[in-house]
């Protein structure tokens, strides 16, 4: 769920919030420390879907990945802000489908390079590489990245739950066009990140988060501004909506039954 606008560290800092920690909290993870157990349940009491916007959203990325590799034939996966692994990771979902798809993950959390090196010290087609996410050069350049994606080829390129850890100021949008040029036509990009139309929310969310990671974050935005991100791609059906309605499994699928904010965005293909 995260990366923010700090110099890159391998030292696990535990007296301050980790966006990829509270998440890993959310989703009944272990890899979290009492201070981001206790920012999760003060944000819980003011916002109390956030729990559910999590794990709606986690099934939302494992449901969009097996649609690309399953539908549209991706076989290689670049996942900004990947954050902890959890169960189902990318590489998992991608490899049940075939099982030489490549996956790099990026994160700027040393705590997630630590375990996802270790998860993944097996698996010769995936990788997982500390960066800013908003270093395009700086990813593109890195040895894995060169190993395991072919830029002549289609790739998945994935922002899921991570583009509200950017300020204003880093231009999100333009993150996404940086990429755009890029990465070969066909890729397909899945997009999306915490919007609310409501003010108070909106604000409060905002200040909580920046003041407990310490400038680690960047805005909920609303969702006028989440389409500003797909501009010159095709939209994929069902075009942009809140993330558990993209696509569902069954009907009877768990929705996102509370409108304080929500994961919004879609799917969408490089002409």
């Amino acid at each position: 769920m995260g990366q923010g606008s700090k110099p890159l560290s391998s030292e696990v800092d535990v007296n301050i919030p980790s966006v990829a920690r509270m998440y890993d909290y959310y989703l009944g993870g272990k890899d979290n420390y009492a201070v981001d157990r206790e920012a999760s349940e003060e944000l819980l009491k003011v916002v109390p879907s956030t729990q559910v916007l999590a794990i709606n959203n986690r099934r939302f990325l494992q449901r969009v990945v097996r649609v690309l590799a399953q539908d549209y034939g991706i076989r290689q996966f670049l996942d900004h802000g990947s954050g902890l692994p959890t169960q189902d990771n990318v590489h998992q979902v991608a490899q049940r489908v075939d099982e030489q798809s490549r996956v790099v993950y990026v994160d700027n959390d040393p705590i997630v390079l630590a375990h996802g090196r270790a998860l993944l010290e097996e698996n010769d087609n995936t990788a997982v590489i500390q960066a800013d996410m908003r270093d395009t050069e700086g990813i593109f350049g890195h040895s894995e990245v060169k190993r395991l994606i072919n830029p002549d080829e289609p790739v998945g390129v994935l922002f899921v739950s991570v583009l509200h850890c950017i300020p204003d100021s880093d231009d999100p949008a333009g993150l996404i066009r940086r990429i755009a040029d890029r990465v070969a036509p066909g890729s397909i990009f899945v997009i999306c990140q915490l919007v609310s139309e409501d003010k108070a929310t909106r604000d409060f969310v905002t200040n909580f988060m920046d003041t407990s990671t310490q400038g680690n974050w960047g805005r909920v935005r609303q969702a006028h501004e989440v389409r500003e991100y797909f501009t010159g791609l095709e939209i994929l059906e069902p075009g942009l909506v809140e993330v558990s309605t993209w696509r569902p499994d069954a009907d009877r699928g768990p929705r996102q039954l509370t409108e304080e904010w929500i994961e919004w965005g879609g799917v969408a293909l490089k002409p």
